[in-house]
């Protein structure tokens, strides 16, 4: 690779990555190894076309593309793919997440990269897997959220599927691609060789329904929707207060015996509907209900406080704003301030981990469509003259 940004820093800082990407699930991954130091080259065509709602400057872009450069080139035509194709010999990773046949008709499949820079990862994210029958389905987070199961289990028992909150196919397959990613890194470490690294939203979201996807491919049981409740372990779920609702969160054994302490309920310990885990779960409406007529008679701070005196696992329910505001997210950083140079300062979310001596860093906003092009492509070997003819044929 070539030195790129020399603000950069990190424990991937050492790697180039021509991100392909669009919409989220791919963004996502690329997220991941620019923040942790990759000189990150966003491939964009000339009008900086995303499909992401709210437009470059809105929020969710600047969220999702921040540590790149960017770069403007048509890679529909010959002269265009020349152009990538410099970039590549000089990369360590490509990144794309089109539909699985169309990286083969830009010529941007694993084959073609592989002859131009034997040392390539190439790692993509598909709706439902680069072969097979879904494999030239369009993805989207919903559908795949359907087909995974996670719906199934979503929601209040009996209310039908409920799609989750969050775009949690896009994000967790992008996850996983960039843990992919990096295993193939350490891989080529040793070997000497890339390789082509994909998931796709399904087997992301199959994967994330864990511990329930087990219940069927060991026990062959269908979990049902739960809604609030914990699926086995009961009580744990949302309870009413005064003046609102909190999460509670018991399990056997001394945290039970507690959380009947802090209820003065003692008698649960030994009356048969309780008294066991089992029992508990085969009678969680009555269990919550009584619970409720408890927790209604104070506010959720009060009940709050008093479980975690308790020692019992309890926690507010937040809406976005007050989870910024609460002392511990506060503390984490989780809320980043940058300064862009159109928007003034914005507020970023930070990444999740910390590594002791390589921090992360976000170093700068989204960047504009094409910011970078000239420079980028001074960097792999072309002069003023031949930059000046790419632009005049709109190749770049």
């Amino acid at each position: 690779m070539t030195s790129g940004d020399i603000h950069r820093k990190g424990p991937l800082a050492r790697f180039r990555v021509l991100d392909l990407t669009r919409a989220r699930a791919g963004p996502t991954a690329v997220r991941q190894l620019a923040d942790w130091g990759a000189d990150v080259i966003k491939v964009e065509e000339a009008g900086g076309a995303d499909i992401l709602g709210g437009g470059r400057h809105g929020s969710d872009f600047q969220n999702l593309q921040r540590n790149k450069r960017s770069i403007t080139i048509d890679l529909k035509s010959p002269e265009g793919r020349d152009v990538f194709y410099r970039l590549v010999k000089t990369a360590d990773v490509v990144v794309e997440n089109y539909r699985a046949d169309v990286k083969n008709r830009l010529g941007l499949d694993y084959e073609t990269l592989k002859a131009i820079n034997p040392r390539i990862v190439l790692g993509s994210i598909s709706g439902f897997g680069q072969t097979g029958p879904y494999a030239v389905r369009p993805g989207y987070d919903q559908i795949a959220q359907g087909l995974s199961g996670l719906m199934s289990v979503t929601g209040l028992p009996g209310q039908g599927p409920v799609r989750a909150g969050i775009a949690i196919a896009d994000s967790g397959s992008g996850i996983y691609l960039s843990f992919g990613i990096l295993a193939a890194l350490l891989e080529r470490e040793v070997s000497g060789q890339g390789q082509w690294v994909h998931t796709s939203l399904m087997q992301a979201l199959i994967a994330l329904c864990d511990f329930q996807a087990a219940r069927w491919t060991m026990d062959k049981q269908v979990p049902p929707q739960a809604g609030n409740d914990h699926p086995t372990g009961i009580p744990t779920g949302v309870f009413e207060t005064s003046d609102g609702h909190i999460n509670i969160a018991t399990s056997p054994g001394p945290i039970w015996d507690r959380f009947c302490g802090l209820m003065k309920r003692e008698d649960w310990k030994t009356d048969p509907r309780f008294a066991r885990p089992a029992d508990r779960s085969k009678n969680r409406v009555e269990m919550n209900r009584q619970i409720n007529e408890i927790m209604r008679t104070n506010t959720s701070v009060h009940w709050v406080d008093a479980h975690e005196k308790a020692g019992v696992p309890c926690g507010h329910i937040y809406s976005m704003d007050q989870v910024f505001a609460d002392e511990q997210v506060k503390h984490l950083g989780m809320a980043v301030p940058m300064q862009h140079p159109k928007l003034g300062e914005i507020g970023l979310v930070n990444q999740p981990l910390t590594m002791s001596r390589t921090p992360h860093e976000l170093r700068s906003t989204a960047p504009e469509v094409g910011e970078h092009t000239d420079p980028l492509l001074r960097e792999v070997g072309f002069d003023d003259a031949a930059i000046a003819d790419l632009r005049s044929r709109k190749i770049v």
